[in-house]
């Protein structure tokens, strides 16, 4: 039997069991049937935060960005590129600051846009700043391996 992998849907919060060797097959939630590991970037606020980090069984890569900050918007094409490079290992997820500021103080988030890696319910790395596609994916490998 294949060793199985929990996948906490974005949409819901339902825990799913998927099958490591199936990841690449884009499993849908067996509740809501949303897309678990869309390949794109999802946007979660912070009660999704908290359950992906405590209880998601993939390595997690969070954006924190804001909707007036220009080098956010200047790196989210970049950053849903990385996505597509990086799922399923890895998910990927944005934080609106502005609508979240409760997470962003929770973390001690100082500027934005800053990425944090978590992985085994801790943060493992975090850097500030805006990054091309290649740099986020080289980081993120480097931050989880």
């Amino acid at each position: 039997m294949s060793e199985t992998v929990h996948v906490v849907c974005a949409a819901c919060g339902a825990e799913n069991r998927v099958p490591r060797t199936r990841l690449a097959d884009r499993p849908r939630c067996g509740r809501c049937k949303t897309s678990l590991l869309p390949g794109t970037p999802v946007e979660i606020d912070t009660r999704t935060l908290e359950r992906l980090v405590a209880r998601d069984g993939l390595p997690l890569v969070v954006d924190f960005w804001a909707p007036w900050c220009g080098p956010c918007r200047t790196m989210a094409p970049m950053f849903e590129a990385a996505a597509q490079t990086l799922t399923p290992s890895v998910r990927l997820a944005k934080l609106n600051t502005q609508d979240h500021p409760d997470a962003a103080q929770a973390l001690d988030i100082r500027s934005i846009p800053t990425m944090i890696a978590f992985r085994g319910g801790r943060e493992v790395a975090r850097t500030p700043g805006a990054m091309d596609a290649r740099a986020i994916v080289a980081w993120a490998r480097e931050a989880l391996s």
